[in-house]
């Protein structure tokens, strides 16, 4: 299965590939290598903002007679992220998987709790190409409005995607 079309499709017509990669069975193997793939391509999308935070820390700490080997470098904060990332945030994605299927059987749907992960692990792997642009905005502007306005649309996009899939995963005739 190709990603990438499947993610551009996803943006068209998110119930349709939600509905297609649901009807090729629970592989929980699917899941969890979508979930990592996305918390890989988040954790390179953080990479120029992380390398931009180690320069200006840098700079703030010999401007003010601060030893460098106290300022954590861009190592110590790659390595950070990359343990939040990998090893931390798939088990919250997991909780929050749960959690929206709950909402959605008091809600009335009758899904699984597999096409309750699926939803938002492949939602969150279609926005990554915009976490990526995310990212490039924090690195080369830094925090200010342009980075807001980014990351307001990045977790609109995420939104609209995750709540139509998981509509369509836990429709009741699924």
């Amino acid at each position: 299965m190709p990603v990438v079309p499947d993610i551009l499709a996803s943006w068209r017509r998110p119930r349709a590939v939600i509905a297609r990669k649901l009807a090729q069975g629970p592989r929980e193997d699917r899941a969890i290598a979508t979930l990592m793939g996305a918390c890989g391509l988040i954790f390179v999308s953080q990479w120029p903002a992380l390398a931009r935070e180690a320069h200006l820390s840098r700079i703030a700490a010999e401007a003010a007679g601060t030893p460098l080997d106290q300022v954590p470098g861009l190592e110590a904060l790659m390595g950070s992220r990359l343990f939040a990332l990998i090893f931390i945030a798939p088990l919250v994605f997991y909780l929050l998987a749960a959690l929206s299927h709950l909402v959605a059987r008091l809600l009335g749907g009758k899904g699984t709790g597999f096409g309750a992960r699926l939803a938002l692990f492949w939602a969150l792997l279609c926005t990554t190409p915009m976490m990526l642009f995310q990212g490039l905005i924090a690195g080369f502007l830094g925090e200010g409005t342009g980075a807001t306005v980014v990351g307001i649309g990045v977790f609109a996009a995420f939104l609209y995607l995750w709540i139509n899939m998981l509509i369509e995963a836990e429709k009741p005739w699924n």
